[in-house]
């Protein structure tokens, strides 16, 4: 008899599962926490009767554990992103953290078995609710909120980098 190690892998332990990623940890609790929020809802919902109203109520009780300053129009500091001293304005979510999130939501809506045009994290009221969010709580703080610009390369033709710049009328540029 051999008494070398097999090498038919019969004998080698499997290599442990890896931990999930953060993302996906977070997705799981926010997906967690949703349903939790469903079987709360009274009356309780199902999943598959959730809609987008359904939603937007869920992120609106968020609300309640947000640490985001958001001063309301009749506040002195409506505008001031920092203001010099406290006020009884609430804390909210904010906008970010709520964009975050829906996107988790619909990532795991899609991952249990939920069909992506049924989909109530990415309905339409959802969106022009985070998007009214954004636009107050900019207004608030009296910071704009400006969509970010892709930068994008510009193709470099050969012939560009090599030749003379050359005007319309056929000579080089400068020469007049």
């Amino acid at each position: 008899m051999d008494s070398a190690p097999s090498s038919s892998g019969a004998s080698e332990q499997p290599a442990p599962p890896q931990p999930p990623s953060r993302y996906e940890s977070q997705k799981r609790r926010d997906w967690n926490t949703f349903l939790q929020y469903l079987r709360n809802h009274k009356p309780p919902l199902t999943l598959s009767r959730c809609s987008g109203a359904h939603v937007i109520e869920f992120l609106k009780y968020l609300d309640q554990f947000g640490k985001t300053k958001v001063h309301a129009p009749v506040c002195n500091f409506f505008g001031h992103p920092n203001p010099p001293s406290p006020c009884p304005c609430p804390l909210k979510q904010a906008w970010g953290s709520l964009d975050a999130l829906i996107g988790r939501l619909r990532a795991a809506f899609e991952e249990n078995g939920g069909k992506p045009d049924a989909n109530p994290f990415a309905a339409r009221a959802v969106r022009i609710y985070l998007r009214e969010v954004r636009e107050s709580q900019a207004k608030a703080r009296g910071i704009p909120y400006e969509k970010k610009k892709r930068k994008r390369k510009l193709p470099e033709t050969p012939s560009s980098s090599s030749a003379p710049a050359v005007e319309p009328s056929g000579g080089p540029v400068g020469s007049s």
